[in-house]
This record gives C-alpha cells, sequence and structure tokens, in this order.
C-alpha cells in the first residue's frame, strides 16, 4: 500500500451504525381526508342524516359526510381496485376501514353523497352499519388463511349477512349489534353481542409417526390449560398422549403440534355465545356465554346456526329497552327469562351463573363439555 491509499484510508468516515426500522402501525395522519387533517380533535357535533352516513361538523365550520360500506373483509385485488376507483371517482380519493371491516369514503360536499351511495350500491357494497343498526360480522381467516380451521367462518358470515342485510342498512335495533365468528375456539373474533364459535367434542387423534418430527414435545404439553398432555414413548418412538378424562376438547395443541388433528367432519360443531361487549357505555365490559351448543357444522350455507342467531336477535328487537345492548337486556330480565323467550333449551353444559353451578364452582368462561 502506498502512502496516498493508506492516507485515503486513514481519512475515510466511519460507517455510522444502522438505525433501527420500526414496526407496527403508521401515522395516520399522512393518510387522512384534508378536512379531517385540519379540524383533527375539534368537531363540533355530529349526526346521521340516514342509515349509513354519518355527518360531521367542526368548529371552523367546515363539514364532512362519511358515507359507510360493507364489504366482505377477504378481498381480492380487483375488488380493492374498484373501491380506489370509487373513492376517486365519487369520494375525493380518501377512505378508511372499520374495525369490523366496513369502508368509509368522506366527501366535503352533501351534494356527493347521493351518487357516491348509488355507486356503492350498484357495485354491490351495501350502504349502512351506522348507529343501532346489526354491523358487519368480524370474523378469523377461516379456510382461506388459517392454518388450524374447523371452520369456513367468512363462509358463515356470507350466509348469515345474506339474511341479516336489512338489519344491517336500518338502524331500528334497541343499540348497536356486533356479531363475530371463529373457525376455531382460540376465539380471535372476540367478544361480541352474539358469536358463533367452533365447538369441538373429542380429543385429538394423534399419528404418533410424525409428533417426534414435527412438534416440540415441552411446548406441547405447556400449552395445554388443564394439564392433559404428557411425553409417551410409543413404538420405541418418542411422542405425546392425551388425559381423555382431562382434555376439555379446546384445540389449542393443534397448532403448535398439526399431528394432534382435532378437527373431525362429525364431532367437529357450531356453538353460539351471547352478551359479550368491549364497551364501558351504560355499563362494564362483558364476557359472553354460551347459550347453544352441538349446532351441525353444516356448509356451504350453515342454515341452523343462522335460524338460531336470527331467534336471539329478532326477541332481542323486540323485547330490549332502547340502549339496552344484548348483555344489559339479558342482566336485566335474567337467564331464565331468555331462554324462555328465545325458546332456547338450557342444559347444564351451557351458562353456569345458575344456582346449580355452586355445587361445581364452575362460574368461569373457560370453555367445558
Amino acid at each position: 500500500m502506498n502512502t496516498a491509499t493508506a492516507t485515503a484510508a486513514t481519512a475515510a468516515p466511519k460507517a455510522s451504525p444502522r438505525r433501527a426500522i420500526e414496526c407496527g402501525v403508521p401515522d395516520n395522519q399522512q393518510y387522512l381526508h384534508p378536512l379531517l387533517k385540519k379540524n383533527y380533535g375539534a368537531w363540533k357535533y355530529h349526526d346521521r342524516p340516514r342509515p349509513g352516513v354519518l355527518h360531521h361538523v367542526a368548529r371552523s365550520g367546515d363539514e364532512v359526510w362519511s358515507v359507510r360500506a360493507g364489504t366482505q373483509r377477504q378481498m381480492d385485488v380487483g375488488t380493492v381496485r374498484k373501491l380506489c376507483d370509487i373513492a376517486d371517482q365519487y369520494a375525493e380519493g380518501h377512505v378508511r376501514f372499520t374495525i369490523r371491516s366496513n369502508i368509509e369514503f368522506m366527501v366535503s360536499a352533501a351534494d356527493k353523497v347521493a351518487p357516491l351511495i348509488e355507486k356503492l350500491e350498484a357495485e354491490g357494497f351495501p350502504v349502512g352499519g351506522t348507529g343501532n343498526s346489526v354491523s358487519m360480522i368480524a370474523h378469523t381467516q377461516g379456510w382461506l388463511h388459517c392454518d388450524i380451521p374447523g371452520t369456513d367462518a367468512s363462509g358463515a358470515v356470507k350466509a348469515l349477512m345474506d339474511e341479516l342485510i336489512t338489519e344491517f342498512r336500518r338502524e331500528e335495533m334497541p343499540n348497536r349489534v356486533h356479531l363475530s365468528t371463529s373457525c376455531c375456539e382460540i376465539n380471535c373474533g372476540g367478544q361480541a353481542d352474539i358469536a358463533i364459535i367452533v365447538q369441538h367434542t373429542k380429543p385429538p387423534k394423534i399419528n404418533h409417526d410424525l409428533v417426534a418430527n414435527v412438534c416440540e414435545r415441552p411446548s406441547v404439553v405447556a400449552r395445554c390449560p388443564v394439564a392433559a398432555i404428557r411425553p409417551a414413548l410409543v413404538n420405541g418412538r418418542p411422542s405425546l398422549e392425551v388425559d381423555e378424562a382431562k382434555c376439555i376438547c379446546c384445540g389449542a395443541c393443534y397448532p403448535p403440534c398439526p399431528p394432534m388433528q382435532i378437527n373431525d367432519p362429525e364431532h367437529s360443531k357450531l356453538a353460539i355465545w351471547v352478551g359479550g361487549k368491549n364497551s364501558n357505555a351504560r355499563g362494564k365490559p362483558t364476557f359472553m356465554k354460551m347459550v347453544v351448543s352441538g349446532l351441525p357444522n353444516n356448509p356451504p350455507r350453515w342454515p341452523e346456526v343462522s335460524e338460531v342467531v336470527k331467534k336471539i336477535l329478532h326477541t332481542y328487537k323486540e323485547d330490549a329497552r332502547s340502549w339496552e345492548r344484548i348483555a344489559d337486556w339479558i342482566e336485566r330480565i335474567g337467564w331464565p327469562r331468555f331462554f324462555e323467550k328465545t325458546g332456547l333449551t338450557f342444559t347444564k353444559y351451557l351458562i353456569d351463573d345458575w344456582r346449580g353451578a355452586r355445587v361445581n364452582l364452575n362460574a368461569s368462561t373457560h370453555i367445558r363439555f
């Protein structure tokens, strides 16, 4: 190395350390409609001119109309582009999605609302889901994306919303109604006024030839909430075994260990849960309680499930007082009256806050069959 080269190498600046790439939710300000950004946190009031339309008035005098439409949540590229084209042509190029998979288009003039609604309805996106209505159903991935589904949550949503579309378009319920479906008992769908959740009724079937190569056995043992799984040696190979007397058929062992197959075309059923909510308005948040079990997992339309959900929903609509959520309504009338009014059959396998539950102290929200 000559002197010039050595001098250049010495003078080269030191490389600065690479900054960490921050992951997470991006700042939403960059995506807001200009009037929403301008008046952020400075709104005077809002109202609903009609179902599916929100009207916000700022202290500055600016007005914004938001048109809410239902979507199928799992959308192909063509559908996304169609929604974006509608936003560009009719809604000033800005949209946002709600937590229940509705899409909202914002406009700054009242005369843009009617053409936007007409276009959305013509393209198959129903307008509604505001106020005291049945909002779009929150659901898990189902057969399309989930690796452990016992049923197709999105298919059950499609079948049910086909029959509840009128309640989505109107605001005639006592209060808002949130529904959810979950394709396994881990319940990614979350708490809801009415929830449809898979119900396994038999312990998993173990393929002992695959366990040693596929499963991390200590993790699977630790995952069981009732300590029903333990290591075992089967045919000279390390495996697992299930104490069926302890097993509650929750399916928690299946995700980390696919050879412990619990999905079954005959023994995997559907259950209906009611009374869950995250809101603090007028009452504290509540967990759901199971009120119907053993419904057949009957794709592609799940008619038995839709029939039960509609029965509960219509009884609630007729009997609840204004602004009562389903949990509030049940709290007022009591569980015995709930089963009487809905015509559902109460069994010992359902909610456990009745007097006889004091015998077994099973008063938690854990799943037990």
